[in-house]
This record gives C-alpha cells, structure tokens and sequence, in this order.
C-alpha cells in the first residue's frame, strides 16, 4: 500500500484500517507492506503481519504546492529519491496486490516508474484506493485532466476503490469518471473502525485517564485531526462555557506546532474542567467515553464519530481543499452530525451547542452503508482472480 501523505494523519490511519481490514480475511493475506510519505506513520501500532516503510516527507503550501518538508535539497533531488526507494520496495516485495491511495501516479508522478515495472512482470493486481470524497467537482475534474489520471488508470490500474456510500456522494458522477472508469469502480461502503478492533493509544495518558475518572454529569471530546491547522477550534473549544459538570477534553494531534501547544495547555490550566492531550494513534476508547464530539471533518473522524453514535458537532477545514465542507454538508442532511462553518466559529457558538446536552445519537447503519471492512474481503477476492485484458484492448474499449 502506498500513499503520498503530505497534510495530517488521515492517509495513513485510513490505510492501516484498511490494512486491518484485509488482514482479518485470514490465511489469504498474511504480509502487508505499507509505504507512507509520513514519518509520523512510525508512532502508530502495527498489528502482527503489517509494517511500515516511511519516506523522506514532503510538505504543502498552502497553494496546495510541495516542498521538501526535513531535508534541505532541491524537490527533484528528493522525489528521486522517494521514486527510487518505492521501485526498489515493490520490486523485492514482489506483491499480489498494490493499493495505491488518491493520487494514481503519486506525488509529482513518483509512482510511474514503479507501476511500469509492475506491468512489465504482469502479476500484480493494482487498485486506486479513494476516500468517497476528494474536493469539489470541478477542482477534481481539472486536477484528473492535468494530470492524465485517467489514462494512468487505463494503462495501470485493475479496480478503483471508494471508501464510501454512492447514496452519500456519488463519487464516480460527481467527479465525471468515463463510462470505462465507472466500470472499474467498486464501493466499499463506509469503514467502521470497531469492525477491526482498536489498537489503543498512545500519549497522554494521565491527562485521558483523569478525564475519563472525573465525576462528570457528561463529556466532551475535541479532535483537530493532526492539529496543523486546528488551532483555532481548539482555542475555541477550551474557551467555551461548559454546561455544569460536564468535563472537555482536547486532543491536539502530534503536527501542531510546539508553540500553539503551549498556549492551549496556558489556556486549559486556567479552565478546571478542560483537559488538554498530545497525541492518540486511536481515539476509539475515548470516543467511547464521550457524549459529545467537536471536531474536524475529515474521513476517519467522520467514520469513528458515526460508529461509536455519539452527537457531534463538525467544524470542517475549508482551506486548502473543500472536501471537509462537503462532506460535513453530506451528513448534516442525512441528521447525522451539526455543522457550523469554520467562518461562524466561535465560544460562544460552541457554548449554545454544548448547552443543548446530549441527545439521542444517529444510527449511521439505519442511514449508510457501514460495511466496508466487509465488503474490503470481497473486494480483495474479486481483484487478485480478475484477468487482465491486453492494453490494446483498453484502449480499444476507450
């Protein structure tokens, strides 16, 4: 499995559930090799059967451009470098299948060299594996366009995987996949984390505990995903009124800068019933602590806040991608999170929402479809059995 990661955790918690999935399979899949564009990949937990092969990181802009995130040498010094360590990986590894996650050629095409030498050997099944939502319709399609994505599919790629419900966000129609595409496209349904068990977490230990042992009347959880850009909500989470005995606790995520942390935990030593932590590789026990969430809408959040059905208000990243915004919009309309636009936010606003109190949680399995982990064991048994027609014949069909 691969993935470019450049901004927060989301790709590598998203491919390690995802790696969990198949792995719960059985004797069919025995050693997964993940490839992460994230030194942080290295903090999380491995199950038995998994490992993690990091490389050198990049970084993004906010233009959405990439730059050398550590190493001070030219960028195409540094995708040489990545391309190299990824052909020499996937040519000793010599795997069945290759997931490769959103982006078909990788990082400014670091992937081509690779998915060449794949073909060449011919065994090899490829998938292009899709979170259900990527940005808005139009900034895909020309991204898809600019980067002749949907010719490195033709000539690469068996299937394409969304991690998600068409009756949510119809990934294919939205982003305008040609009637070949489509005919690639499976979806998973929505990946549901306590389907793969939890790995526990890490960091802050005694500050969770604390929380979790308070005699509260009810608790609130804040996540701001890998916290590069969460700050605002959690200065607005820790400055907001508590309903009586009701105890907060925030989660900063391990890529908010040191000095922004200090001043949260400054900000939280002066609020007796907020409580601030680093770092968890899996939120799962604390959501289940939870009555109440607000946090950030990426995927995986989104998909922990629905299975352990807690009441959640979504405060959604609109910079430099739309896609937290639409998918908060997507499950508001379904009633199954609040949102309020990151332009509104406020204490005050997080006050009157926490006042309301807990209240009957959503059933995200009466509304979605909720079995991805599932589905992902089918999927895999279809993939590495499928042939593969010539390339004429591709492009014939095209």
């Amino acid at each position: 499995m691969y993935s470019h990661d450049t901004q927060g955790l989301g790709h590598i918690r998203r491919n390690l559930l995802v790696a969990a999935a198949l792995r719960r399979h059985g004797g069919a899949i025995s050693t997964i090799l993940l490839l992460s564009g994230v030194r942080e990949a290295a903090a999380f937990a491995l199950p038995a059967g998994i490992d993690c092969l990091t490389l050198p990181s990049l970084g993004k802009d906010t233009n959405g451009g990439y730059y050398p995130r550590s190493l001070t040498v030219p960028m195409p010094d540094l995708i040489r470098i990545r391309t190299s360590a990824i052909t020499a990986a996937l040519r000793s590894f010599d795997p069945d299948l290759f997931i490769v996650d959103k982006v078909p050629v990788g990082a400014l095409n670091e992937l081509l060299p690779s998915l060449e030498m794949l073909r060449s050997v011919g065994r090899a099944r490829i998938v292009l594996g899709l979170r259900e939502i990527l940005d808005d319709p139009q900034t895909v399609r020309q991204e898809w366009e600019r980067g002749e994505y949907a010719e490195a599919l033709r000539d690469y790629y068996d299937r394409i995987w969304v991690y998600g419900d068409p009756k949510v966000f119809n990934t294919a129609d939205e982003y305008g996949f040609a009637p070949d595409l489509v005919r690639m496209a499976r979806y998973t349904g929505y990946l549901n984390p306590q389907d793969v068990g939890s790995n526990g977490y890490r960091d802050g230990e005694e500050e969770a505990a604390a929380w979790m042992s308070a005699g509260a009347e009810a608790r609130v959880i804040g996540l701001v995903g890998g916290g590069r850009d969460g700050l605002s909500l959690a200065e607005a989470f820790l400055s907001a009124d508590l309903p009586a005995g009701m105890h907060g606790l925030l989660v900063t995520g391990p890529l908010m800068p040191d000095d922004a942390r200090a001043s949260l935990r400054a900000l939280a030593q002066r609020r007796p019933r907020q409580h601030v932590i680093e770092f968890v590789t899996d939120p799962s026990r604390l959501l289940n602590y939870a009555d109440m969430v607000i946090a950030m809408g990426g995927y995986n959040t989104i998909c922990e806040i629905l299975s352990f059905q807690k009441r959640a208000l979504i405060v959604p990243r609109i910079k430099p991608r739309t896609e937290q915004l639409i998918r908060a919009k997507c499950f508001a309309g379904l009633g199954l999170v609040d949102m309020l636009h990151p332009n509104d936010l406020s204490p005050v606003k997080l006050t009157a929402w926490l006042s309301r109190g807990p209240e009957e949680p959503p059933r995200a399995h009466e509304v979605i479809d909720f079995n991805g982990v599932g589905e992902l064991q089918r999927l895999y048994d279809e993939v590495v059995n499928c042939g593969r027609p010539p390339a004429e014949l591709i492009h014939a069909v095209e």
